[in-house]
């Protein structure tokens, strides 16, 4: 059964300025991106506090830590008081358990990158205990980890077994733009999207490419 089509993250906000400018084209939340190996938007723990403390209270954070400790996303969750944590690796130390209990109003949202038929069985595991995944794009095995903003669609038919099977919300992540948005939609049938390059021009939020993403959800 398809879903009502209603939530859009827009990542990789690296001011106050670009968190307004989408929350007024449309968005539902905003990624903010903690140090990362890897790929586009990191900015300081102490700017990330200061943009979400501006935030209207019905816009949804998202810290992106690529944390793999409990202990460390906890304390790296304490500078920022984001409402939800984004977890982009896998997790080495402690469980999604342990870090529900520490952190009861924090929803937990774990990324999974689509590499193969695998990531299904991955999928159900983890949604036991998280409240949210987010499939996107990466590759954690590589020597300089991708945790996300490499701006490749992934096999979308991995993707759509994982959302039929799961029982919780599923983000879609991974090269979405306003030219294949709507397909994402009508094939995937995620519970969101989620954008970063795909609405950026060398590495600014730009708000034509914000616009056209919004025009083509919406008018479809």
């Amino acid at each position: 059964m398809k879903t009502k089509f209603t939530h859009i993250k827009i990542c990789c906000i690296s001011s106050i300025k670009e968190a307004e400018i989408a929350i007024k084209a449309g968005a539902t939340a905003i990624g903010l991106v903690g140090n990362m190996p890897s790929g586009p938007g990191v900015i300081s723990d102490d700017l990330i506090a200061k943009i979400t403390a501006n935030i209207p209270g019905h816009i949804d954070t998202f810290l992106l830590t690529s944390e793999t400790s409990v202990d460390k996303i906890i304390e790296h969750h304490s500078k920022v008081n984001t409402k939800t944590i984004q977890i982009v690796d896998i997790l080495t130390e402690g469980t999604h358990v342990h870090l529900k209990q520490a952190l009861p109003t924090v929803k937990i949202v774990q990324v999974l990158h689509v590499l193969d038929e695998k990531t299904i069985e991955e999928a159900l595991v983890i949604s036991k205990n998280v409240d949210v995944i987010l499939l996107d794009s990466g590759n954690p095995n590589l020597g300089t980890k991708e945790l996300g903003g490499t701006g490749r669609v992934h096999n979308w038919e991995i993707s759509k077994k994982i959302i039929e099977l799961v029982q919780i919300p599923v983000f879609l992540a991974g090269g979405i733009n306003a030219l294949n948005a709507q397909k994402a939609i009508d094939e995937v049938n995620p519970y969101g999207l989620d954008l970063c390059s795909g609405v950026r021009t060398n590495g600014n939020l730009d708000v034509i490419k914000l616009n056209a993403f919004f025009k083509a959800i919406n008018t479809n």
